[in-house]
């Protein structure tokens, strides 16, 4: 990846939320603020969410984002702070991620598809339990799925939802994926599985009208859906940077001695 030059050309972007427009208020009268095109890089001020949102936004650029926690959570983001903040960019270490593509099929045939930082999920939309046949490269590994749900994570993205679910944190340099299964009925207590980062993961709606499905890519939600591909795509690659010693190897391990 190319080396961000120094002093760096920085584009603000700052989340709706009162204390993050202010900050981009306060740094842009510090070190001035330019479009992201022009930058050498972009410094998100808000939470994970919009840490996400501006991943989504600025994809096409090959510019790394460098996040500052003006929110509730904070995995992705750097503390916030005004002073030093062209030396902290410097310094920062950088950790590149590769999003998760969702292909979904709807009920009426629409195919919708999605891009994922962190997970792809499908979830019940009813008062029954969904029914799920999962596929893993073309063959059917589990032929029924009786759950609340599933989804299939990256590492980066292995801390939040799917953490909640119980499915297990991954290394950030993992090459695997996480398939985590929500409240599974049937098998029994089944948690889900480790899959090589290279695997295609589809899912089959049993029972569609009577036990309907939404899919989500990172909280884009999909209705009624028949099924639903998943794969990790390595053509994408989104540059994130950290304070020395705060990356997300560190942050990984971090969560699991908590």
């Amino acid at each position: 990846m190319p080396s961000i030059p120094h002093p760096p050309k920085i584009a603000f972007h700052a989340s709706e939320a009162k204390i993050a427009v202010a900050a981009q208020k306060a740094l842009t009268e510090r070190y001035g603020d330019i479009s992201a095109e022009d930058a050498d890089v972009i410094v998100a001020l808000g939470g994970d969410g919009f840490m996400l949102q501006t991943l989504h936004g600025t994809q096409a650029l090959d510019v790394p984002v460098y996040g500052m926690n003006c929110g509730t959570v904070g995995f992705l983001m750097n503390e916030y702070g005004e002073g030093a903040l062209l030396e902290r960019i410097s310094a920062a270490e950088e950790e590149v991620i590769n999003p998760l593509v969702m292909k979904a099929v709807t009920a009426d045939g629409t195919i919708h598809d999605g891009l994922a930082i962190n997970e792809v999920s499908l979830l019940r939309a009813g008062p029954q339990a969904a029914k799920l046949r999962i596929s893993v490269d073309g063959q059917v590994r589990m032929d029924e799925l009786v759950c609340d749900g599933a989804l299939v994570s990256t590492p980066a993205g292995s801390t939040a939802y799917n953490y909640s679910a119980h499915g297990p944190i991954l290394p950030i340099g993992a090459d695997v994926l996480a398939l985590t299964a929500m409240s599974a009925f049937r098998p029994r207590r089944w948690r889900g599985a480790l899959l090589p980062k290279t695997a295609h993961v589809r899912f089959d709606v049993i029972q569609p009208k009577k036990r309907p499905v939404m899919a989500e890519a990172d909280s884009r939600a999909v209705k009624n859906v028949l099924s639903v591909e998943i794969r990790s795509e390595p053509q994408i690659a989104h540059r994130i940077l950290f304070d020395p010693g705060h990356g997300l190897e560190e942050r990984l391990i971090q969560e699991q001695f908590v």
